[in-house]
C-alpha cells in the first residue's frame, strides 16, 4: 500500500519537470516544494482521518456526497475520474517518447498504444497484478531516489572523489531567491499538481484486507516520505549544480549525475525515468477504473460499468478509460502537439478543485461525527478545526494564484471548461438519471468479508464494500442492493 501511494505521486514531475520550477524559482524552489508538501500533508491527514472512520470504495468521492450533497459527489468524482484519463493519455505519450529515443524506427503512436495495451492487460487480470506491478515500479523508484540523495551527502560533504563540497551555489548565483519571493510563491502551484497521487491509497484500500489499517498505517509515513524524496531532491540539484544552468531545466537529476561523473547519464536516467511514467500509467488506469465504479453506485455513471470479472475486476470501467487513453494518442499522432497541449491545460487545475472539496468535507464530516459517533475517529486531524480552516484557505490561494498568474491562466480556464462542463452533465443526469435510494447511495451487506470493513450502523455514513462484495451483491436500478443487505440512513 506504501508503493502504491508512492507510484502515484513520483512520476516525470520529479525527475523532469521540477527542473522547470528550479529554473524558474533559483535555489529557493526548496521553499516552494516544502510549502507545496505541508499542504499535500494537511489533505492527506484530513482524507485519512475520513477514510479510517469510514472506508468505503469511491473514497473521497463519497465523503463529498455524504457532507456537500449529490451536485458534489456527481462533480468530484468525474473530474477526478477526467484527471486521471487525461494522465493515462499524457504518461502514454511521454513514455512512448522515451522508447522512441532508443527506437526512433518505431512511430510514436505505436508505441503509446503499446503501453497501454501492456498494462490495460495487467490492470484485467486482478487488483493483485496491478498491485505487483506497481510494487516493482515503485521500488526502482524509491532505490533511485535514495541513491540519487546518498550521493548527493556525498559530495556536498566532500567524501565523493574530486567534489565541491558545500553549500555556495544556494546564494553564489544571483542569490537564494534570484527572480524574488513571488516566484517562490508562484512556483507553489505547479508543486501541489506534482505530489497530486497520494490519495490513490484511500482508494485502494478498499480491495485491501484490512481497509481501516491499510489507510492508517500508510497515510502516517507515506506523505512524509514523498516529501522528503522531492525536498531533498530538489536541496541536493541546486546545491551540486548550479540552479541556472541549461541542463537544470532539461533534467535536474541528469544534470547533477553528469556533474558528478555518473557514466551512461542519459541512459540510467531515460530508464529512471520511463519506470516512473509507467508506473503513474499503471496507477491512472486502477484509479479511474475504481472511481467510475463508485459513480455507478449512485447513479452517476451508467450501470453498464458495474459488470465485475470472476476476479473482482471492473475491466468494463478500466476498458473505458483505456479507450479515452486510445483517441488522445490517436488525436496526438494526427495533430501533433495542439491535442497535448490541449489535454495539459484542460486538467491542470481539476486536482486542485478536489482537493478544495476533500478539505471542505472533512470538516462538515468531522463535525458530524464528533455529535453521532466520535468512536470511530480513531485517527484525527490536527488542531482540528483552525488547521483544517487553514488548509482550506490554503488551498484557495493556491487556486486564485493560479487563476493570476499568466503562467498558469491558461490551465485554470481550461481547467473550469472541464468543470463547467461536468456541472452541466450533472443537470442532465438530475433530469434523466435514476435517483439514488440515499444520499451516499450506499447498501451493504450485514457482514463484512475480510475484504473489507465495516463501519458502525449508526446513521453517519455507509459501511464498506469491496468490489468482490458489490459483484455478489447483485444490483437492482438504486445501485448495491440485495435481500440481505441493509440501507444505511444518512
Amino acid at each position: 500500500m506504501n508503493l502504491i501511494a508512492i507510484g502515484g505521486v513520483i512520476g516525470a514531475g520529479l525527475f523532469v519537470g521540477s527542473g522547470v520550477v528550479i529554473s524558474n524559482t533559483g535555489p529557493a524552489a526548496i521553499i516552494s516544494f516544502s510549502i507545496a508538501g505541508l499542504i499535500t500533508l494537511l489533505l492527506m491527514r484530513m482524507l485519512a482521518e475520513m477514510a479510517v472512520a469510514r472506508p468505503v470504495v469511491g473514497s473521497f468521492y463519497v465523503y463529498a456526497r455524504q457532507a456537500l450533497g449529490q451536485r458534489a459527489g456527481f462533480t468530484t468524482g468525474w473530474m477526478y475520474w477526467y484527471f486521471f484519463v487525461i494522465v493515462v493519455a499524457v504518461e502514454a505519450i511521454a513514455g512512448g517518447r522515451i522508447i522512441q529515443l532508443w527506437f526512433p524506427m518505431i512511430p510514436l503512436w505505436i508505441l503509446s498504444l503499446g503501453l497501454m495495451l501492456l498494462l490495460s492487460a495487467t490492470n484485467m487480470i486482478s487488483a493483485r497484478s496491478f498491485g505487483e506491478f506497481e510494487y516493482w515500479f515503485s521500488g526502482i523508484k524509491v532505490v533511485a531516489i535514495i541513491a540519487f540523495l546518498a550521493l548527493g551527502v556525498l559530495w556536498i560533504t566532500g567524501l565523493w572523489p574530486h567534489s565541491t563540497p558545500g553549500l555556495a551555489n544556494l546564494i553564489d548565483h544571483g542569490g537564494f531567491t534570484p527572480l524574488g519571493w513571488g516566484a517562490v510563491l508562484a512556483a507553489v502551484v505547479p508543486c501541489v499538481a506534482f505530489y497530486t497521487g497520494a490519495e490513490i491509497i484511500t482508494i485502494a484500500a478498499a480491495e485491501s484486507e484490512d481497509p481501516q489499517l491499510a489507510v492508517k498505517k500508510a497515510m502516517r509515513s507515506i506523505v512524509v516520505r514523498v516529501v522528503t524524496f522531492y525536498v531533498g531532491s530538489i536541496f541536493v540539484v541546486v546545491t551540486i549544480q548550479t540552479w541556472d544552468a541549461k541542463s537544470v531545466g532539461v533534467s535536474p537529476y541528469a544534470a547533477v549525475l553528469d556533474v558528478m561523473g555518473i557514466p551512461a547519464v542519459a541512459t540510467i536516467m531515460n530508464f529512471i525515468v520511463l519506470t516512473a511514467v509507467l508506473s503513474c500509467l499503471n496507477s491512472a488506469l486502477y484509479t479511474t477504473s475504481r472511481m467510475l465504479f463508485a459513480l455507478t453506485r449512485n447513479g452517476d455513471a451508467p450501470k453498464f460499468f458495474t459488470k465485475l470479472s470472476k476476479g473482482g475486476v471492473p475491466r468494463r470501467a478500466i476498458l473505458l478509460g483505456t479507450t479515452v487513453g486510445y483517441i488522445s494518442v490517436v488525436c496526438v499522432y494526427m495533430w501533433g502537439d495542439v491535442v497535448f497541449s490541449f489535454l495539459v491545460n484542460s486538467y491542470g487545475a481539476v486536482a486542485l478543485f478536489v482537493y478544495l472539496v476533500i478539505a471542505v468535507s472533512q470538516v462538515v464530516l468531522r463535525k458530524r461525527l464528533d455529535r453521532e459517533d466520535p468512536a470511530a475517529l480513531k485517527l484525527k486531524m490536527w488542531l482540528f478545526p483552525g488547521l483544517s480552516y487553514a488548509t482550506i484557505a490554503l488551498m484557495l490561494a493556491v487556486i486564485v494564484a493560479m487563476a493570476i498568474l499568466p503562467s498558469t491562466q491558461t490551465q485554470f480556464l481550461m481547467s473550469g471548461v472541464t468543470l463547467i462542463v461536468i456541472l452541466l452533465g450533472y443537470e442532465l443526469r438530475k433530469r434523466f438519471g435514476r435517483r439514488p435510494e440515499s444520499d451516499d447511495g450506499a447498501a451493504a451487506p450485514r457482514k463484512a468479508t475480510d475484504s473489507a470493513v465495516a463501519a458502525p450502523v449508526n446513521g453517519a455514513g455507509p459501511v464498506a464494500v469491496s468490489l468482490s462484495e458489490a459483484s455478489a451483491l447483485g444490483q437492482d436500478a438504486h445501485g448495491f442492493q440485495a435481500s440481505e443487505s441493509v440501507k444505511i440512513p444518512n
